[in-house]
């Protein structure tokens, strides 16, 4: 609580954190959170960790299709993103966003103690998704992973690169690598402008410091791919060049897991539950129909549309 007088935490809108929904992770950072509670008693319990310089309110659409399917969906920006506290795309450990996600989890898990918790992972939240589950591979039913962030782009990691990353770490953490491109998020214009316009989304310069943790996280997935044991569903496009596809082929190739499926969408952009509506609705039919399917209760509510 704070102190007796004290102004109030808000957010970096300038929200009070009394007037929204959050949660205050192990550093003392509030977390600005969402929930789409379904209707009735819900059958599962579902996270969603978005990615980088994003947060987790463009997940609506999904997360209101698999809330008409009682399923409790519920997510956060993670710091320094969003609605959350935290020094924009600044990440002092990677394992900070792993840790969230588990507290979070946690936090729902001892309020619905006997359901299944299932994970989505879109690009950075892809490689969140993936060590969330490796920490802790006898918890989650399934994960399902959209474009995800696996590898590092090898053009560019080349050993020289990846050298002078470091030095430059080392002396200029701060210096700017350019930033996201907003043309290569989605095919569907209405979708790569509304993502320009969104202003809880980071449009400044990725930092080296930032793109040292997500080395360290996908040198990290390369070493846990060998063991995972848990259910996944993997969605690419092929002209994906924020998150490269042969991250996603290299881990479907080398885990394994009994039950993992892999589909590729032909000429999909990086956000394929943003890209175009045809695609988008695809995204959407495979996710849920891939969840419902792990459900424990097989008279289950089909998805929409299928």
């Amino acid at each position: 609580m704070p102190e007796p007088g004290a102004a109030p935490r808000r957010s970096p809108q300038g929200v009070p954190y009394s007037d929204l929904p959050h949660i205050v992770n192990a550093d003392g950072l509030h977390l600005f959170c969402r929930y789409w509670e379904p209707d009735g008693p819900p059958r599962a319990l579902v996270f969603i960790a978005h990615g980088a310089g994003e947060h987790c309110g463009p997940y609506d659409k999904i997360a209101q299709r698999l809330k008409g399917l009682s399923l409790l969906v519920f997510a956060h920006d993670h710091v320094g993103h969003g609605q959350s506290e935290g020094d924009r795309m600044i990440i002092k450990d990677f394992q900070v966003y792993i840790r969230d996600s588990l507290q979070h989890i946690d936090l729902m898990k001892s309020r619905y103690p006997d359901l299944p918790i299932f994970i989505i992972g879109h690009s950075m939240g892809g490689a969140i998704s993936i060590l969330t589950a490796c920490e802790r591979s006898s918890d989650f039913a399934g994960v399902v992973l959209i474009a995800p962030m696996v590898q590092m782009n090898p053009d560019s990691a080349t050993p020289f690169k990846v050298f002078l990353a470091k030095v430059l770490n080392h002396m200029l953490p701060s210096l700017t690598l350019g930033s996201i491109q907003s043309k290569w998020v989605s095919r569907d214009q209405t979708e790569v402008e509304a993502y320009d316009a969104d202003k809880l989304n980071f449009h400044g310069g990725l930092r080296v410091s930032f793109g040292i943790q997500l080395m360290g996280a996908a040198a990290r997935i390369e070493r846990e791919i060998p063991s995972i044991s848990w259910p996944f569903l993997l969605l690419h496009g092929d002209a994906d060049k924020l998150c490269d596809i042969r991250g996603s082929k290299m881990m479907y190739e080398n885990a394994p897991s009994s039950d993992k499926g892999f589909k590729i969408y032909e000429g999909g952009y990086h956000a394929l539950h943003n890209d175009l509506p045809e695609v988008a609705e695809s995204v959407l039919k495979e996710v849920t129909t891939w969840i419902t399917e792990r459900l424990p209760d097989t008279t289950s509510p089909q998805p929409q549309g299928s």
